[in-house]
């Protein structure tokens, strides 16, 4: 009886066991295909990418489409030839080699018809074409970059990593130094830009103003936006004059302004407002941006306080216990105080 009883228990749990699993593969979620950029644009085709043994297929007439390439299709013999420039690619679906200009050309693994598509390995079309392509594990994204210019100049040793987001050693690919060239392909925020190297290597590094000499008007906005944003996160704390520069619980104007430009831009600011009215342009009232510093007379001195412009007629500043760091509208006596504008970045 008791061995009857341990028999029944044991099928119970067996039973049990089988169920879980076989709930929790029914409940997983699949993977989602790659999203693909093309110099930055998502790219979207009626077929999705389709990864398969670590090789990624897209649908072969868009893709060589939107790499700008001409394109014919053979219904009959499944073959396609497109051209660009002074480039002829002839393929048929199925087979290991394309031909390019006459020559053979390996393919990692051949053209095949997925879900009634008629698909091709991306990196195959792309790399024919001249472009570069990369992988990006940590979004599931592919990046192809058909540009053959460096636009862009180092100006101060720095990183290039395998994703943004990412201060550790392991995303380290290699250093850029300064006077090395490379082509940015997109802002990915305000931290950061993705770019690519003259021998090819398509990666992210840091989008602040030190590192190169990269501008572009939507990174500018990002970086203003992130600027008021960590600025604004103090907004409440304590104003103490002669704050030092390496306290977060008391600011004076300057002291508040060299911690926000330091930490969201890497600018290194002068201590005293006087000193940073030195610093960058001047900008007319009229071509104020947000992020550019305001300065104002005070205590009997020509520039005595500073302030971030804030956008639509505000300023991000401190200069009283009773308000500590706030935004206040910019007008009336700050009208009548204002000195000058500086645009650092």
């Amino acid at each position: 009886m008791q061995q009857s009883t341990i028999k029944s228990a044991a099928f119970a749990l067996l039973v049990l066991t089988m169920t879980t699993v076989q709930t929790h593969r029914a409940h997983a979620e699949p993977e989602q295909p790659p999203s693909l950029l093309l110099d930055g644009r998502p790219l979207a085709f009626a077929a999705q990418p389709v990864i398969e043994n670590g090789v990624s297929y897209v649908p072969v007439r868009p893709i060589f489409e939107a790499e700008g390439a001409k394109v014919s299709w053979d219904e009959q013999t499944r073959s396609v030839t497109a051209t660009k420039a002074d480039t002829l690619i002839t393929y048929r679906l199925g087979d290991s080699l394309a031909y390019k200009n006459g020559e053979k050309q390996p393919l990692a693994a051949p053209g095949k018809l997925i879900n009634g598509f008629s698909m091709v390995p991306l990196r195959f079309v792309s790399e024919l074409l001249g472009n570069v392509v990369q992988w990006h594990a940590y979004d599931r994204s592919i990046s192809i970059s058909s540009v053959h210019t460096f636009e862009t100049e180092i100006t101060y040793g720095v990183n290039l990593r395998s994703e943004p987001g990412s201060e550790t050693d392991a995303s380290v690919v290699r250093m850029l130094p300064k006077g090395q060239r490379i082509h940015v392909i997109r802002d990915v925020d305000a931290k950061w830009l993705e770019v690519q190297t003259e021998d090819g290597k398509i990666g992210f590094m840091s989008a602040k103003p030190k590192y190169s000499d990269y501008a572009s008007p939507e990174l500018t906005l990002k970086q203003a936006d992130a600027l008021i944003a960590f600025g604004s996160s103090f907004i409440g704390t304590h104003y103490e004059f002669g704050a030092a520069t390496d306290q977060t619980d008391a600011f004076d104007c300057s002291s508040f302004v060299k911690r926000v430009f330091g930490e969201v831009l890497g600018i290194e600011l002068p201590r005293i407002s006087y000193d940073q009215a030195k610093e960058g342009q001047e900008v007319k009232l009229a071509d104020l941006r947000k992020g550019d510093l305001l300065f104002f007379g005070a205590r009997g001195l020509d520039i005595g306080h500073v302030g971030i412009y804030a956008g639509d007629g505000k300023i991000l500043h401190t200069y009283s216990d009773k308000l500590g760091v706030h935004i206040e509208a910019f007008d009336g006596q700050w009208k009548d105080r204002f000195v000058t504008a500086r645009r650092v970045f």
